[in-house]
């Protein structure tokens, strides 16, 4: 039982950080006809106000929020781009705060440059690694098969590890970029700042949440190929 329980603790400690991000931007996602503005708008209006010169928003994929420096471009889920919601501003600050980090070029804004390509190759990496073991069910070689699932984990754990790395750089652009732009620029009213803070902070963690539960991923996978062999 012991087990079992240390299990069920490993378990949310990886996997409930994610649960935890996705709820949060979930809960403040509805439709507030108060907010003067949809998520695009406000980032369009903040692009403007920063004097950002090329920094344009578009609409990108669900759950693919994100500030592409190379392109200069603020992406916006369909539902943050389009929404008056807590959730849709707060994203649209968070991201726009990323433009600001390397127009100004905040010492922060280098992590992600120097670290992300690192963590999306070993992160591949680890992928390709995952795929061993069925061949060596298939080769009747078991030695193979644990030693791929160890190299894949430990590439998992390093990637997650990476995007720790890259943490303070997300921090900063939602609690000294967008929180600050929020409420002193007075876009939400005082009863909404703690509901921002929490989508500020899942904003943050959403790499970092998403790479543990890549590990947990990995996990699944590895009972599913013990299951093979017995």
């Amino acid at each position: 039982m012991s087990y079992v329980i240390l299990a069920l603790l490993a378990l949310a400690a990886v996997y409930g950080p994610q649960l935890w991000v996705r709820f949060i931007l979930y809960r403040y996602a509805g439709e507030l006809p108060e907010i003067p503005g949809t998520g695009g708008e406000l980032a369009q209006h903040l692009i403007n106000r920063f004097e950002l010169s090329g920094v344009t928003v578009e609409e990108t994929q669900p759950f693919q929020d994100h500030y592409s420096p190379e392109e200069k471009v603020v992406r916006l889920s369909p539902d943050n781009f389009r929404r008056r919601s807590l959730t849709a501003i707060a994203v649209a600050a968070h991201e726009v705060g990323h433009a600001i980090q390397y127009q100004r070029n905040d010492p922060t804004c280098q992590l992600k440059k120097r670290f992300l390509p690192s963590a999306l190759i070993i992160k591949k990496a680890g992928i390709l690694f995952m795929s061993l073991p069925f061949f060596s069910l298939m080769l009747q070689a078991p030695g193979l098969g644990v030693a791929a699932g160890l190299f894949a984990l430990i590439t998992m754990l390093v990637s997650a590890l990476i995007y720790l790395i890259i943490l303070p750089e997300e921090w900063d652009a939602s609690f000294y970029k967008a929180l600050p732009i929020l409420t002193e620029g007075e876009y939400i009213a005082e009863h909404q700042i703690l509901a921002v803070r929490q989508v500020l902070r899942a904003a943050a963690l959403t790499y970092f949440a998403a790479a543990l539960a890549d590990v947990v991923r990995l996990w699944r996978w590895g009972g599913i190929l013990r299951g093979l062999r017995l």
